[in-house]
Formats: structure tokens, C-alpha cells, sequence
């Protein structure tokens, strides 16, 4: 449950990291008179919950109220990575010395918090981590007692900063992981962290959110609300609870299970386990999932069809892989529910490979559109999926099975 920038900021000025003073503008003659308020030059920064907004040119940088006026005018309305940029961010402008990533997540290997500071800020994190993870400092932090003054401080010393900033440095580590522990955070990060020229304006808030003798100004800020705790935030599961795009919308309509994915196999599934197991194997297997769907089980026709469609109307899925195991959910009905979608749809949109196993599995295949890929078998499903999405010919099975009719591997 990711926030928006302008929500994560507001946590962040609460918890006292120095942030930028900045106006929410949801039209073009809001982001103007924002700017007019705050003052030239500012960064317009479109607001949605996903990464890669300025590589998608959903930030940009203006001098003028008429830079404002074009910058707003092409931002307000576009999509990023399927996300509708309904507002943005009009914020003062910040003169940086130096960028700096800062963050607290879970390592997953270790079962505990871990602090990250690296001279790298304002680039992809997962790119450095990947290609030069020497330059992440890591300090791992014991739940049961926080982070200490010394860890702070030492994470800053071993990213290799300069000594006279590693003590603003370290107090916005300590404040972060405060921050994530207090709020029930699932990963907390500043991309960039800026460090302001000597006796510049940091940017700082007027409120008192940001000391003005600060040299750190978090320029971004990014905080995802750990769902398993959603009941004990309830404020901050509210701001977090809107769908971030319309097929998250359109999912949470239907009590589907779905998150979106930058592939192009399109996964529909009956229970999270066989869910997961899919896309682990189309990746295993050298695809790419596009989603993540889960019908949950004794999925009637309609709701089949429901998600049949949603997932066909995604224009990143360019196959669609239907795998179910009847237990509760009986495979003739959901049989019936693809064909409801396709007869609305006068027949598949995209390649569709279907594997029914289970109660009345033998039935399902039956009655299935003949338009259908057909498999028993799961890696052969996974492979002929993969196949269809790269538009290559089918691969291979034991059954020489081609559309309508069912492989036996």
C-alpha cells in the first residue's frame, strides 16, 4: 500500500526530515498560482504511486509561469506505467551539492530492518544494487532495540561522506527507520536525499517540518504501509486504499486478488499458491508475467468472465494463460465462464491457453470455445503461453496438441 509523494512528505515534515516547501495542484491554474506562491523556479512532479516518473518525463523543472503552465499541461492527463496523473506537485526548487539515496526495508535473507545510505541518489536503486552493490551501505538494525546513534552514523561514513555532513545525515536515517517502525512502514526511502550548497536555502518548510540552517533536503520520498497492518494505520491504509489505475479499480470491484506486472503473460488463477507457482515458472521458463490474478475459489461464470476481460484489456498482455485446479471452484463452470467471455467478445482477442485439473476437469475441456489453446499439463500450459506471447510458433508437446484440442504431457 504505496502512498503518493505528497502524502509520504507530509509523514516525512512530521517526523522531522527537512522536505521542500510544496503546494498540490490537481489543474493546470492551480499549479500556476502554487508556483506564484511558492516562488520561481519550481519542479512539477506528477503524482502517482509507481517509480520511474521522471524517466517517463513526469517531472520536469521550470523557470517561468509559462514553463509551468506547458509543464502541467502535458503532465496532468498522461499515464505513467498505466497510473492517471490526476495531480501535481508544484515544489520550490532545490540548489543540491550532492545526491544521496537514503532507505529502511526488510532483508529478507536476514529477517530483520536494514538501513541503506549511498553517494548514488537520483538514479534507479535496483540498477546500483544489481551493478555495484559495494557502493550501498548496508547496517542492520535488531527490531527489539532500533537503530542506534552509532549505526546511523557509521551507514553514512561507509557510503563515503564528507565528515562534516555524516551527523544531518545519520539524524535522518534515525528518523526514517522511527518513521517505518511507528507507522508499520514495508519500505521507507529519500531518492534523492540533496545535500544544499554551504549556507543555501535547503528548501525547507516554514511550519518547522525542516530546520532552515539544514544542509538535507529529501527532494523525493517514497512510504509503503506494510498491508498486514493496514488495521492498526487506518489513516494511512485510507490514503492508500484508492486503486492506483483502472484495472486495479476495475479488480477491486470484482474482490479479485490482482496486481499488475511489466510483462506480457497474462496470469488468471483460482488461489494465491497456484497464482504464484505460475508466474514462477513463466519466469523459470523465460517469459514474463503481466499480472497477478487470483479469482479466488468457487468462481462462478460471471465472475470468470469478469476477469477474462479485464486482463484481455490490458494492451501489455499478449497472451493469457488460464490455469485452474477444481476443488471448491468445479471446472465445467469455469469452463462456461470463459466461453460467457468470449461470446461478448466474438471469440479470444489475444492467444489463450487454458489447463483445467481437478472436479470435473475432463467436463471443462469439453465444452471449451474451440478457439482455445488446450493443455493438461502445467509446464506445457507455461510454455505454450510464453510462445504465444513472443508470437512464436507453438512449441512442442507429446499430444501434438494445436487450438481445441488437449496435450497430454
Amino acid at each position: 500500500m504505496r502512498l503518493q509523494e505528497h502524502q509520504s512528505k507530509a509523514l516525512f515534515a512530521e517526523a522531522g526530515i527537512p522536505v521542500p516547501d510544496s503546494l498540490l495542484a490537481e489543474s493546470v491554474e492551480e499549479a500556476v498560482a502554487a508556483a506564484t506562491e511558492l516562488g520561481l523556479p519550481v519542479a512539477v512532479k506528477a503524482q502517482v504511486r509507481v517509480g520511474g516518473r521522471g524517466k517517463a518525463g513526469g517531472v520536469e523543472l521550470a523557470k517561468d509561469r509559462t514553463a509551468v503552465r506547458a509543464a502541467a499541461e502535458r503532465i496532468l492527463g498522461m499515464t505513467i506505467d498505466g497510473h492517471l496523473v490526476e495531480s501535481v506537485l508544484i515544489e520550490a526548487a532545490v540548489d543540491a551539492e550532492t545526491e544521496l539515496y537514503v532507505g529502511i526495508t526488510i532483508d529478507r535473507e536476514a529477517g530483520q530492518p536494514v538501513a541503506m545510505v549511498s553517494r548514488e541518489g537520483g538514479v534507479d536503486i535496483e540498477t546500483v544494487a544489481d551493478e555495484r552493490p559495494a557502493a550501498i551501505a548496508r547496517e542492520p538494525i535488531d527490531p527489539a532495540f532500533g537503530v542506534h546513534g552509532y549505526q546511523a552514523r557509521r551507514a553514512a561514513y561507509e557510503a563515503g561522506l564528507d565528515r562534516e555532513i555524516v551527523g544531518e545525515v545519520a539524524s535522518v536515517v534515525t528518523a526514517l527507520y522511527e518513521l517505518w517502525d511507528d507507522r508499520d512502514g514495508r519500505e521507507a526511502e529519500i531518492n534523492p536525499l540533496m545535500i544544499t550548497d554551504p549556507g543555501g536555502d535547503g528548501g525547507g518548510t516554514d511550519d518547522g517540518s525542516a530546520d532552515e540552517d539544514s544542509r538535507v533536503v529529501a527532494a523525493d520520498a517514497v512510504f509503503s504501509l506494510d498491508d498486514a497492518a493496514a488495521y492498526r494505520q487506518p489513516a494511512l491504509a485510507a490514503q492508500a486504499a484508492e486503486p492506483a489505475d483502472e484495472f486495479e479499480a476495475r479488480a477491486a470491484e470484482h474482490g479479485f486478488d490482482y496486481v499488475r506486472l511489466e510483462g506480457t503473460v497474462g496470469v488468471i488463477g483460482n488461489g494465491a499458491g497456484l497464482v504464484m507457482a505460475t508466474l514462477d515458472l513463466i519466469d523459470q521458463l523465460g517469459g514474463a508475467p503481466a499480472n497477478f490474478l487470483d479469482i479466488g475459489g468457487g468462481a462462478d461464470a460471471d465472475r470468470v468472465a469478469a476477469a477474462m476481460e479485464l486482463v484481455y484489456d490490458d494492451q501489455s498482455v499478449e497472451a493469457v494463460l488460464f490455469n485452474v485446479f477444481g476443488g471448491i471452484t468445479r471446472c465445467d463452470e469455469v469452463a462456461r465462464g470463459i466461453n460467457d467471455a468470449l461470446a461478448t467478445l466474438d471469440g479470444p482477442p489475444k492467444p489463450t491457453v487454458v489447463r483445467l485439473a481437478g472436479t470435473n476437469a475432463a467436463a471443462g475441456r469439453d465444452v471449451l470455445d474451440p478457439a482455445l489453446r488446450v493443455e493438461r499439463s502445467f509446464e506445457a500450459a507455461v510454455e505454450a503461453a510464453i510462445a504465444a506471447a513472443r508470437d512464436t510458433p507453438d512449441v512442442e508437446t507429446d499430444g501434438d496438441a494445436t487450438d481445441g484440442e488437449v496435450s497430454d504431457r
